[in-house]
């Protein structure tokens, strides 16, 4: 019997009082798979993160994760099945440590807080915040406060994490950086689809790239594939 993908998307489409924001987009995610979804502003990709995770529900299509179909669930049902994001403009408790940000997600897997201690503590290392865990999120950098935004999402155990402009605003050396987290992800066998437009973090460690433009997926493939797509070129820079 066939294993079935990580996730399935077929036809999804989002539309907001007749303003069409995604439109018959489909594609899968392969168990640990590193995938960059890029296009230009405005194309929808944020859309689709919010409809895979729950946040909204698809006018049209459905989404299948693990062979199960779950569209129009909820973030707590997506995080519960192993669904876990990030956001555009970072959502953290900003009156809580980054110890106590990462627990928050670490509960959504047990109960004891000494468990969850544990695990903030691993996940805050893995992210390279081991020394700021007692500092007050409001305190982190902007760098500091993405890698603490993916460690509490890490700690939900997810077994897919979207991750929505994890570089942006970040120099040379914190992008080669956050690259280098994206590939340890994928290193604990976690799919990553990652919306960027900091393309020199995105393409040297996707395995495929998606590429959308006004709502709908015009490219699949490679990154070297999309580098020369012309859609994909036009969409960027016109005709």
């Amino acid at each position: 019997m066939n294993t079935p993908p990580l996730l399935a998307v077929d036809g999804l489409g989002k539309a907001f009082d007749g303003l069409v924001a995604n439109r018959d987009i489909s594609f899968i995610i392969h168990h640990a798979e590193i995938v960059g979804l890029i296009g230009p502003n405005g194309a929808g990709k944020t859309t689709l993160f919010n409809c895979l995770a729950g946040f909204h529900t698809p006018t049209t299509g459905r989404i299948a994760f693990e062979g199960h179909d779950i569209t129009g669930t909820t973030p707590e049902a997506a995080a519960e099945l192993g669904i876990a994001r990030t956001f555009q403009i970072v959502r953290i408790f900003h009156s809580m440590t980054a110890l106590e940000n990462v627990m928050v997600g670490a509960m959504l897997r047990t109960k004891r807080v000494a468990d969850a201690r544990h695990r903030a503590e691993q996940e805050l290392a893995f992210v390279g915040l081991s020394h700021r865990a007692e500092t007050p999120a409001s305190s982190l950098t902007v760098s500091e406060q993405k890698r603490l935004e993916v460690a509490r999402a890490l700690a939900t155990d997810p077994k897919l994490i979207l991750l929505d402009e994890v570089m942006a605003g970040l120099n040379q050396t914190e992008v080669r950086e956050a690259s280098q987290l994206v590939v340890r992800i994928h290193q604990r066998g976690i799919a990553s689809i990652i919306v960027e437009h900091v393309m020199e973090g995105i393409m040297p460690i996707a395995h495929r790239m998606l590429v959308l433009d006004y709502g709908a997926k015009i490219a699949d493939g490679t990154p070297a594939e999309i580098a020369e797509n012309p859609a994909v070129i036009a969409a960027y820079l016109g005709e």
